[in-house]
C-alpha cells in the first residue's frame, strides 16, 4: 500500500515535472516569436568566374627535391617536385606533377611518398591546368583518435556513456544544422545562440542523466548561469569597446559574406556557446551533491543542506577557474610567446583587442561558472524542501 506521503510526493513531483516543462516550452516559445531574427540582408549569388575544386591525391614519387634561394630572400628554401595520384575527385586515377617550395614562407613542408594530399584544381584563362598543394589529408588520424574516444565511453561509462555520445551527437547536429546555417544567413548570433542553447540543454542533459528532479534542477541552474553570462558579456564587450575583428578569421568572415554577419554579436555568441558545456559538469555536478546529501541524511534542514553542498562546490569552483585559465593559456600560447618577446609592457599588452577578447572571455565565462554553483545549490535545496511539505 502506498501511504497519504508517498503518494502526496508522486503527485508534487509530477507537478514539479509538468511545471518545469511548461515553463521551458514558454521560454522557448517566446524566443522563437518574441525574438527578431529576420535576415538582415539578402546574399547575392557570386558568379564564379574560375571555378576551383579540391582534390584529394597520394604522393607517388619525388621527381625532384632541392634547396633554392627565393628572389628577394637570403635564406635557402626546400623545393620539390612531386608525382601523385589522385585517388578523389574528376581527375581520379590520373598522374598529376606538383610544385612545393621554392617560396619565402614560414611554414614549408617536406612532403613524402605515400603521403595524402588535399590539392586545389582550378583552370587559368588559356585552358591551362593548375595545382596548388592546400593541407594534409588527416581524417584517419582523427577517426582513430575518435575511436579510442569512443571505445572509453562506453566500457566506462556504459549505458550513461552511450546516451551522453548520442546527447553529443544531437548537440552537434543542432549546432552544424540550425545556429551555424541561422549566424550564416545573417540572424542575429546572440538570439541564434540562446536559441540553440535552449534546445542543447535540456536534450543532452536528459539523454546524459535522465528525467528527474536531479537534472530538471540542473538545467535551471544552467539556465541562469547563462543569463547571467550573457548579460555579462553583453555589457562589457560594449565597455571594453571589443569589435569582435581581432582575429584575421573575422575579418576574412566579413568579407566573404559581405557584411552580412554582425560580427560583434558572434563574439557574444561564442562565449555563450564556450560556457554552455562547461555548465553541464559543475551544474549536474552541484545538483547531484545536494539529492546525495539528502538521502544519506534525511534529517538535515535546508540551511544545513545548502552550506555541506558548497563546501563541495567551493572546491569544484577552484579547480574548474584553474582549469578554465589553463585551458586558455594552452590555446593562445604562440601569441603569448609573441608578445613575451616584445618591447611593449604588461599594461600595453593587455590593452590589446586580441588579449582584452580573450581575457573578458575567460573572467565572464568563470563568473558564470562560479554563480552556477549557489544557484543550482539554492534550486536543489528549495526542490527538495517543497517535496518533503
Amino acid at each position: 500500500m502506498i501511504s497519504f506521503r508517498q503518494n502526496k510526493k508522486i503527485v508534487d513531483s509530477v507537478y514539479f515535472f509538468k511545471k518545469a516543462l511548461l515553463f521551458l516550452g514558454l521560454f522557448i516559445f517566446f524566443f522563437f516569436s518574441a525574438a527578431d531574427i529576420s535576415v538582415l540582408a539578402q546574399e547575392e549569388p557570386v558568379v564564379e568566374s574560375n571555378k576551383e575544386e579540391l582534390l584529394e591525391v597520394r604522393v607517388e614519387k619525388i621527381l625532384e627535391e632541392n634547396q633554392i634561394k627565393p628572389m628577394g630572400s637570403d635564406n635557402f628554401q626546400l623545393y620539390q617536385k612531386l608525382e601523385a595520384l589522385v585517388i578523389k575527385g574528376s581527375l581520379k586515377d590520373k598522374i598529376i606533377i606538383l610544385d612545393s617550395g621554392g617560396i619565402a614562407t614560414a611554414n614549408n613542408q617536406k612532403y613524402k611518398v605515400n603521403d595524402r594530399l588535399m590539392v586545389v584544381f582550378s583552370q587559368d584563362f588559356q585552358g591551362e591546368d593548375n595545382f596548388y598543394i592546400s593541407d594534409y589529408i588527416r581524417r584517419s588520424s582523427l577517426a582513430w583518435l575518435f575511436l579510442i574516444f569512443v571505445v572509453l565511453v562506453l566500457i566506462i561509462a556504459r549505458w550513461r556513456g552511450i546516451m551522453s555520445l548520442l546527447g553529443m551527437g544531437i548537440s552537434f547536429f543542432i549546432i552544424f544544422s540550425f545556429i551555424l546555417p541561422k549566424i550564416a544567413a545573417g540572424y542575429n548570433p546572440v538570439q541564434v545562440a540562446i536559441l540553440g542553447a535552449l534546445i542543447i540543454v535540456p536534450i543532452s542533459f536528459f539523454l546524459s542523466h535522465g528525467f528527474n528532479k536531479k537534472t530538471l534542477t540542473a538545467i535551471a541552474g544552467t539556465m541562469v548561469a547563462l543569463i547571467v553570462t550573457g548579460i555579462l558579456a553583453y555589457f562589457f564587450v560594449e565597455m571594453a569597446r571589443l569589435t569582435g575583428f581581432s582575429s584575421e578569421e573575422a575579418g576574412f568572415l566579413q568579407i566573404a559574406k559581405k557584411g552580412l554577419i554582425n560580427i560583434k554579436g558572434l563574439l557574444l555568441a561564442g562565449i555563450i556557446i564556450g560556457v554552455l558545456g562547461i555548465l553541464d559538469d559543475i551544474t549536474i555536478s552541484q545538483s547531484a551533491i545536494v539529492f546525495q546529501l539528502r538521502e544519506a541524511n534525511k534529517n538535515l534542514g535546508a540551511t544545513e543542506l545548502y552550506k555541506r553542498a558548497m563546501r563541495v562546490g567551493q572546491d569544484h569552483i577552484s579547480s574548474m577557474v584553474n582549469t578554465l585559465i589553463l585551458v586558455y593559456a594552452g590555446a593562445a600560447l604562440p601569441l603569448m610567446l609573441l608578445f613575451i618577446d616584445s618591447s611593449h609592457s604588461f599594461l600595453e599588452v593587455i590593452n590589446y583587442e586580441l588579449i582584452a577578447e580573450e581575457v573578458i572571455r575567460t573572467l565572464v565565462g568563470s563568473i558564470g561558472l562560479i554563480l552556477a554553483v549557489p544557484v543550482t545549490t539554492i534550486i536543489a535545496c528549495w526542490v527538495i524542501n517543497k517535496a518533503d511539505k
